[in-house]
């Protein structure tokens, strides 16, 4: 293998440093030229190295809403010194495979765009690379996940929601689809019984119907399918029993947000803005992809800047208080904490993920450091650590979707940072 090169699954890729989008002079000069353009209607913003210039830059690609921060001061995250950041570069791991690592090296072969470090609530460690900067957002993928799904968790704790009403209860129109029957609580844990493949590897995977009919992806001359989410939704049918075992898929947290903008009258965007942007000091906006019918893509459609990310991560691993006010309520963190049962999360076959089970749209490892998780494809991650008292916010824009690709490294450069700190 080249240095400077990366192999995933039999193929190089150039790594985070030799395939920056600076580097590389995607998207530069006025115009730029044909071959470092990036358009939507070409659908290929987010293939390699393409992506790692689009994920810092999706409200010029996508049509979006904002997430509104308000009108309050930034709450301060301290500043990060050199000898903290130093310390932390030189930190040398193993990676699953046996491979020696520093911290540092190990942000390059993650094709990291941006991570900070908070312990105790302080930024120890801030870092940017290619095309993200500090007031930029970056979309976070399947993290929205986590920020939606504690939004309807604390819909449920206020009484608005109830978890064992079926989804038709809510959404008559899905009678007639998989969903007639599953519970609130079956769609939060993921344990719905439906057709419906997420193969990001497979291009006729239903991710991909899914993405076309929201307008995150080019749709052809000839396309004649769902034109919104919605539309899209009721298309879908049932495969397997609900309630038995961990399946992972994004309609359900489409349909998720739907009934909660059914029941509260709010979009999306307008509830994280009221219930956590405003009220924890975020410093720029959030913005979240929409469809043709201005429905915000509750599975993946999140942009947010990594110092507000890390906001969001601090206010989890504080049971839901920020300076002295209970943003979330705390039982809503204890529940997500204590995860769902390990038994069904198993059946989903994620080996480098023993012991974990899935709550509320949070990844919860069980572990002796009470470490769960919002992850996200190419490489995102929140990652909170309580008995550590640390919070890792993550932007990447790894060539390969899955974090099966990334976990070898990153999984234990995150617990040999919890050790340095505890130990510290």
């Amino acid at each position: 293998m080249k240095a400077g090169t990366i192999e995933f699954d039999g193929i190089e890729y150039p790594d985070g440093n030799a395939s920056d989008p600076n580097d590389l002079g995607l998207m530069r000069g006025s115009p730029p030229p044909l071959g470092k353009r990036i358009r939507f209607e070409d659908d290929q913003y987010l293939v390699f190295p393409q992506i790692r210039w689009s994920l810092s830059h999706m409200r010029e690609l996508v049509p979006t809403a904002a997430v509104w921060r308000g009108t309050g001061a930034p709450s301060n995250l301290g500043v990060a010194s050199r000898d903290s950041e130093a310390c932390i570069d030189a930190l040398a791991f193993d990676d699953l495979h046996g491979r020696r690592y520093t911290w540092a090296d190990s942000l390059a072969h993650t094709y990291t765009d941006g991570i900070i470090v908070l312990h105790r609530g302080m930024r120890i460690y801030e870092r940017y690379f290619g095309a993200l900067q500090p007031h930029r957002p970056h979309a976070c993928f399947s993290i929205t996940k986590s920020f939606a799904a504690t939004l309807a968790a604390t819909l449920i704790h206020e009484g608005t929601l109830d978890e064992g009403k079926t989804v038709s209860h809510y959404l008559p129109e899905m009678a007639e689809t998989a969903y007639a029957d599953a519970t609130l609580r079956q769609v939060l844990d993921m344990q719905v019984g439906v057709e419906y493949s997420e193969d990001y590897a497979d291009p006729q995977a239903h991710i991909w119907d899914y993405s076309r009919a929201g307008s995150l992806r080019a749709r052809r001359p000839d396309y004649a399918g769902p034109s919104n989410y919605y539309d899209y939704l009721i298309t879908l049918r049932k495969a397997g029993e609900h309630g038995k075992a961990f399946a992972y898929k994004t309609v359900n947290t489409e349909v998720l947000c739907w009934i909660m903008k059914r029941v509260t009258g709010a979009p999306l965007g307008e509830m994280l803005s009221g219930r956590i942007w405003s009220q924890i000091g975020c410093e720029e906006d959030g913005y979240l992809a929409v469809d043709s019918i201005g429905v915000e893509m509750g599975g993946g459609g999140l942009n947010a800047s990594l110092r507000d990310l890390c906001r969001f991560g601090e206010l989890m691993r504080c049971e839901g208080a920020w300076l002295g006010k209970q943003v979330i309520p705390a039982q809503v963190i204890a529940d997500i904490r204590r995860g769902s049962d390990p038994a069904k999360f198993a059946h989903a076959g994620y080996t480098l993920l023993p012991g974990y089970s899935y709550r509320n749209m949070w990844w919860v490892s069980h572990n002796p450091l009470g470490m769960f998780e919002g992850r996200g494809i190419h490489g995102q991650r929140l990652y909170i650590a309580p008995k550590a008292e640390l919070v890792i916010a993550r932007f990447c824009s790894h060539p390969i979707a899955t974090s099966a690709a990334n976990d070898p490294v990153t999984l234990p450069a995150f617990m040999a940072l919890c050790q340095l700190l505890m130990n510290g």
